[in-house]
């Protein structure tokens, strides 16, 4: 019964070591913006601004949905490698 106590004190400490990284990884991404950039921006007139929101888009949503796409992928077939399928064509066992 202790080794389960334990096992579930550690899965605690994993997620909230997982939570702390993820408030600081967000911090870290706000702080990215140079002052030259921001001058840039600043000084832009509409056109510029709603083109650099366009690029933003275009380089953030395919990855995104690429990386939602593997992570469905690989959910999915978890468990492939635990089945005990024998294939009708391999005579090994293993």
């Amino acid at each position: 019964m202790a080794y389960f106590r334990k096992l579930q004190l550690t899965r605690r400490a994993k997620m909230a070591l997982t939570g702390a990284l993820v408030i600081a990884a967000n911090a870290a991404c706000a702080a990215q913006s140079c002052a030259l950039c921001y001058t840039q921006a600043a000084g832009a007139g509409h056109r510029f601004i709603q083109g650099l929101r366009t690029g933003i888009l275009v380089l953030i949503v395919p990855p995104m949905f690429m990386s939602v796409g593997i992570t469905v992928l690989a959910y999915k077939k978890r468990n492939r490698t635990n089945e005990k399928r024998e294939s009708e064509k391999s005579e090994n066992d293993w």
